[in-house]
């Protein structure tokens, strides 16, 4: 029988670091898929549609089926598909973003698109934001997947991230782009439709305070904070909002003594 407790689970800095797994990750996702939990891994990252993010997880150890995942560039697409059906975009991005628009019945156009959608890449060119501000100019809608300014990388350093080449065509134009992706309540409401719970038995693991945690609190969702990846301790303090909860990782989750006070509806404030 399904459970009607549901987890939204972040992943880089929570259930993995560059390549690595963190200890306890395929324990707890084995623990939820066991007792019949819903859940989705929850991604600002929209490079990857979700049959390779399933594979990236299966060479990991973690075996999960498409229905798991739900990315930024999935929640722009349903976003831009709720707005104006079958419309057009100039992307910025990569095959994760693409696959999203395209089946939510989008065109991509090189030419007055409806929107000018721009998302992670690797290989963006100069040329292609000097392109997309000029349709933004010409009165094209500005819409990024996420606003993060840096991602992390698999040698523990960082690359810049969508909110840096949105910020550039924001400037050029003096449009501010509109965001779908975490903590955006666009991609935290669909994504909380897709487990079917209700918002006080929803519950977001993150990592990262600007994002994981400030959406799951504009929510009403319940917090867990884990401290393996972008937000320590003591930078809880520079914060008007805090987590419901804290762990070091994910790892404390197999512990039955915090996951069960984790999803009673009395929620303990903090672990750790």
């Amino acid at each position: 029988m399904k459970k009607d407790i549901g987890f939204l689970i972040d992943m880089d800095g929570v259930i993995y670091r560059g390549g690595e797994l963190i200890p306890g990750a395929k324990e707890f996702i084995t623990k939820l898929l066991r007792e019949d939990f819903p859940f989705l891994f929850l991604t600002n990252n929209s490079q990857r549609n979700c049959r390779d993010v399933v594979a990236k997880l299966s060479r990991m150890g973690i075996e999960v089926g498409e229905k798991h995942i739900f990315t930024c560039a999935i929640a722009t697409a349903r976003y831009l598909a709720s707005q104006k059906p079958n419309g057009t975009a100039y992307v910025i991005g990569e095959g994760g973003l693409l696959t999203a628009l395209h089946q939510n019945g989008y065109s991509i156009v090189d030419d007055e698109p409806d929107y000018v959608v721009i998302g992670e890449g690797r290989t963006i060119m100069l040329e292609s934001v000097d392109k997309a501000i000029n349709m933004v100019m010409r009165g094209s809608k500005l819409i990024a997947t996420n606003l993060d300014p840096y991602c992390p990388s698999s040698n523990d350093s960082i690359r810049s991230g969508c909110g840096a080449f949105v910020s550039m065509i924001e400037l050029a134009t003096g449009k501010k782009a509109f965001s779908a992706g975490k903590p955006s309540p666009v991609m935290m409401r669909i994504a909380k439709a897709e487990l079917e719970t209700r918002s006080a038995n929803t519950i977001m693991i993150g990592d990262t305070m600007e994002t994981d945690i400030l959406g799951g609190v504009q929510m009403g969702f319940k917090t867990v904070l884990t401290l393996t990846g972008s937000t320590k301790k003591e930078d809880l303090k520079a914060f008007a909002y805090r987590p419901d909860h804290i762990i070091q990782s994910i790892n404390d989750l197999i512990n039955p003594e915090i996951f069960d006070s984790i999803i009673d509806r009395e929620m303990v404030l903090s672990h750790g």
